[in-house]
């Protein structure tokens, strides 16, 4: 069974910086594509970063390019979201999803989900 669990949230001043894990079991991070997607108080989940780790391939929503960087460890399983110079519209749920395309247009297209992780940022 696939499982993805988030850890690393909580509270930070903006300027501030996180970063976000996400632990995944029953399958490889070499052959899925790892994304990670936040929902701010009513809004839909929106995509902030994936990755492939088969070839190395990288994106980013426009709004978080130069301050949050995304990688894997592979011998940990893990994915990370590195989030620096934070801002008070980072608030939000954060969750990491695995799908077979690299893409944050449709959270529909990710099979797998964690929990969740709350971020808040204050001014």
């Amino acid at each position: 069974e696939v499982q993805l669990v988030e850890s690393g949230g909580g509270l930070v001043q903006a300027g501030g910086s996180l970063r976000l894990s996400c632990a995944a079991s029953g399958l490889t991070l070499d052959d899925p594509v790892i994304g990670w997607f936040r929902r701010a108080p009513g809004k839909e989940r929106e995509g902030v970063s994936c990755i492939r780790s088969s070839d190395g391939y990288t994106d980013y929503k426009d709004s978080v390019k130069g301050r949050f960087t995304i990688s894997t460890d592979n011998a940990k399983n893990t994915v990370y979201l590195q989030m620096n110079s934070l801002k008070a519209g980072d608030t939000a749920v954060y969750y990491c999803a695995a799908g077979p395309f690299p893409t944050l247009g449709d959270p529909r297209d990710y099979d797998y989900w964690g929990q969740g992780t709350q971020v808040t940022v204050s001014s």
